[in-house]
């Protein structure tokens, strides 16, 4: 019972980076603001601001992370009031770069016992060529569809896939739709449309330029109307010189879903071979 409400939490997670980490410290982040040309087409001043976004995010230096390892905790709720659960957990994830696969490992970290002092980590999952796995020292198990669908869904919509992606497939429309506001701060936001009827919108903060907020939406096979998924960012520090958003909250058809705090976030860590090997077992804790 305990793994699977573990199981079901940490599908909250996203990638990290998949989706970068997002609002801005104004001490921490540079602000630059060019005014816009009245001229510009929807089209020119959507790429305009998103060239912006990725410019204050890092630039290449962002683009070419090869992994981020976070440590933090998550809280679910229902019905936009907090379950009283929480989990911590370690994650890291993998970009895709060349023959490198996006990837991501989740370790849920719980107490020993109620005897001896400690944490372990005794329960994973990992992410990886369209699948999902839960792995213990007992076996590996494939997660629901319904879970691994969801995963990649919003792996698909992440701010790390708008610019790895969308922006290079054909067809693709960029949109810039005007101001408005993210929890009282000013915004510009930016729709893209690909050929085949998919969209994501990002809030860019207007000041810092940083993505406050990703939205998309999806049909929904089983009620065949549409669900909405948002994920707004804010408490940003620069980490290794890239801004990075320590708390991620998400959202399910306007109700708050989960939020995710991180206490710790390292870029470019060096990983042992097996990180994201599903057939490779936990060794049983004592």
């Amino acid at each position: 019972m305990f793994a699977t409400r573990q199981v079901v939490l940490a599908t909250a997670l996203s990638l990290l980076a998949a989706t970068p980490f997002l609002s801005a410290q104004a001490r921490d982040i540079p602000s630059a603001g060019p005014t816009h040309p009245p001229d510009q087409s929807q089209d020119q001043r959507g790429r305009k601001l998103l060239d912006q976004m990725l410019e204050a995010l890092g630039g290449d230096a962002w683009l070419n992370r090869r992994n981020v390892q976070v440590r933090g905790h998550l809280g679910r709720f229902f019905q936009g009031a907090p379950n009283g659960i929480v989990i911590d957990f370690t994650l890291i994830h993998q970009f895709a770069n060349g023959d490198r696969p996006e990837a991501e490992r989740i370790g849920f970290i719980t107490d020993k016992s109620m005897i001896l002092p400690g944490k372990k980590i005794d329960i994973v999952q990992i992410w990886i060529n369209n699948t999902g796995h839960e792995v213990t020292y007992k076996g590996n198990t494939t997660l629901p569809k319904e879970q691994i669908d969801d995963y990649y869904r919003r792996q698909d919509h992440s701010i790390e896939s708008i610019f790895r992606v969308w922006l290079k497939s054909p067809g693709i429309m960029v949109v810039a739709e005007g101001s408005t506001m993210v929890e009282r701060r000013l915004a510009e936001r930016v729709t893209l449309l690909s050929a085949n009827n998919d969209a994501v919108t990002l809030d860019i903060d207007s000041q810092t330029h940083l993505p406050l907020r990703r939205t998309f939406e999806w049909r929904n096979a089983t009620f065949k109307d549409r669900d909405e998924d948002a994920e707004e960012y804010e408490d940003y520090h620069t980490i290794q010189g890239l801004p990075t958003a320590f708390t991620i909250t998400r959202y399910h058809n306007g109700d708050m879903n989960s939020q995710t705090f991180y206490t710790k976030i390292e870029y470019d860590v060096d990983l042992p071979p097996g990180t994201f090997n599903p057939d490779i077992l936990l060794k049983k804790k004592q």
